[in-house]
């Protein structure tokens, strides 16, 4: 009984301790100070030697403009514990009361302790870093480094150089760093790709790219080619990239999957060129038959998506000769869509598109391969306007991977198609529920449409020009391009001047670039330029014709003030970091 009531109050004067340790430190947090120190000051007297409790009342005088107190406290743990770092503190006290001479001499003494012991370097770094003194915790460094030259502090004096905004000799640091421990790599591109999205650190990645050129210069560790590679890839310089990763694999082929994900990364930025080349060197590389098809099945969509009619015939003798060479399997079934796309998209024949989909779907196949064979098939049951059945297709996607993308872009598409149905309010509904979704190409797409049909249901309760506008659009899914430019010519003549003017021109000058008339396609953008510089679709008209005097007609210098006006004017625009990236490789940026 005895030893039960010894343990009960042992609990019970622990339970008070921890109570006013848990009291004292939300006095501090809510800066009543006063309240605090008495907290802590009693906890320091039942702990003497607890540091926390030690340095929370040294913050609480110094708050309260005690230093007397304060230095009396300090200086009496100095001559009892001997610690250098409450050198710096005793210091510190001084600089807070703006007594800058006897402050220095301390910090100075402080350092002076490094060349007794050079160990003492960490605490006493870590305490000048802390008092944002940086100046003193480099030299702290320095001083650790002459006196024993196995230490290291590469990172941590990195952190402090660019805190101090000396980028170059974070680069030095860093880049040591990574040569001497490799392990450490991932941290510090992280920490590096902080100053390359920085719109304040401007010259960062040329300082970046050139100190990593030259370390690939001076040797021949393929740990700079990788760094570099990354460096690429962040700057989206994905040719550059490819350069890189080919050097690696001549020296070490068990590399050629890291060109697999970059070609991979590269089809998903959309980056046809780089994507191409890459692609053409997985083949003729690989022996894989899975890689074979990935290969295959991308070169034929890129001839597709670039492709005349009078190249139609061609395309699909080399669709029929990849899938005799590969066999019709489940293994095939990327190859068997793309068919079955360009049956119904391409050549106007949907029943052959549908039943090539439907016999795939007879193979054993995974949840995922049957929802991207019953979302193709969905599609051309919307080309034709079969649109009940389509929807049947999608919402059977919708229920089977609710919480998957492809879900959502299943989801995407019912409120697409209750839209060319002239279903404003229902599609209304769902384009606002899927603007939030995870995926950012589905959620752009879904704002788009939000926007589209409620601003022009403001301007036009009716919504007499939003259904001949969703008219226009469905004729484009379609594929039926002359007809869609005659519809939403038709709506400049009838609606001139009216909300839909400037969407409607967005539109008539993508399908004239889709169909190579690039100067039209600049007029129609201009006169949104011009017309309806204070809308929306402005940001979208400034880097559609960027990127035509760019990429299609090959002049960089009638791109470029584009590219600067929406650097400045359009700084939320989802093509910003786009434009900022060509504008920067126009301007010579890139030229390394």
């Amino acid at each position: 009984m005895r030893n039960f009531f010894a343990t009960l109050l042992l609990l019970l004067t622990f339970s008070a301790f921890a109570q006013n340790e848990q009291l004292a430190a939300n006095y501090f947090e809510k800066g009543d100070f006063e309240k605090a120190l008495v907290s802590y000051e009693e906890l320091l007297a039942k702990q003497p030697g607890n540091s926390n409790y030690f340095q929370r009342t040294v913050d609480c005088y110094q708050e309260l403009s005690q230093f007397d107190k304060a230095q009396t406290l300090i200086q009496q743990r100095l001559d009892k514990y001997k610690q250098p770092n409450l050198l710096i503190e005793l210091g510190y006290n001084y600089q807070l009361q703006k007594d800058e001479k006897n402050a220095s001499k301390l910090f100075e003494q402080a350092i002076e302790k490094i060349n007794e012991n050079p160990s003492h370097v960490y605490a006493l770094a870590a305490n000048f870093e802390k008092k944002s003194m940086l100046d003193y915790a480099l030299k702290a460094y320095n001083l650790a480094l002459t006196l024993e030259p196995k230490f290291s502090f590469n990172q941590q004096m990195a952190v402090l150089y660019g805190q101090q905004g000396k980028v170059d000799l974070m680069i030095e640091k860093f880049l040591e760093e990574g040569e001497q421990r490799p392990q450490s790599t991932i941290y510090i591109q992280n920490y590096l790709s902080r100053f390359m999205t920085d719109e304040s650190e401007t010259s960062f990645p040329d300082s970046l790219r050139k100190a990593l050129i030259l370390k690939t210069q001076k040797s021949q560790d393929i740990y700079w080619n990788q760094f570099l590679s990354w460096f690429f890839v962040q700057q989206k310089e994905y040719g550059k990239a490819f350069i890189q990763e080919k050097a690696i694999y001549k020296r070490e082929p068990e590399s050629f999957s890291n060109i697999v994900g970059l070609a991979e990364l590269v089809i998903e930025e959309d980056q046809d060129e780089d994507a191409v080349n890459i692609i053409n060197f997985v083949l003729e590389n690989t022996q894989n038959l899975d890689l074979q098809i990935f290969s295959n099945t991308f070169l034929l969509r890129n001839r597709i998506e670039k492709s005349t009619p009078k190249e139609y015939p061609a395309i699909k003798t080399d669709l029929e000769l990849a899938l005799k060479k590969f066999g019709v399997s489940p293994f095939t079934i990327s190859l068997q869509e793309l068919q079955a796309e360009f049956f119904a998209f391409n050549l106007n024949e949907p029943e052959n598109g549908k039943e090539v989909l439907k016999n795939a779907l007879k193979f054993q196949l995974n949840e995922y391969q049957k929802a991207e064979l019953k979302m193709q098939l969905a599609d051309i049951l919307l080309l034709q306007e079969q649109y009940n059945q389509a929807l049947i297709y999608y919402s059977q996607i919708e229920d089977d991977l609710k919480n998957d993308q492809i879900g959502h872009e299943a989801s995407l598409k019912v409120a697409k198609t209750s839209y060319f149905q002239g279903d404003f309010q229902w599609a209304q509904s769902q384009f606002k529920i899927l603007k939030s979704a995870s995926t950012q190409l589905i959620a752009n797409d879904a704002m788009e449409y939000f926007l589209l049909i409620n601003d022009n249901t403001v301007a036009d309760s009716t919504q007499v020009a939003l259904k001949k506008f969703a008219r226009g659009d469905y004729l484009m899914y379609q594929n039926k391009n002359d007809l869609a430019l005659a519809q939403f010519a038709k709506i400049l003549t009838e609606h001139k001047g009216d909300e839909i003017e400037a969407v409607t021109l967005l539109r008539m000058g993508k399908i004239n670039e889709k169909l190579g008339n690039y100067n039209e396609a600049l007029r129609l953008y201009k006169n949104i330029i011009d017309a309806h510089s204070d809308g929306i679709y402005v940001d979208e008209a400034l880097f559609f014709s960027a990127e035509i005097y760019d990429e299609k007609l090959k002049q960089p210098e009638l791109a470029k003030p584009l590219y600067e006006k929406m650097i400045f004017n359009h700084q939320d625009s989802i093509y910003f970091i786009e434009a900022r990236r060509k504008f920067r490789e126009i301007r010579g940026d890139n030229n390394l």
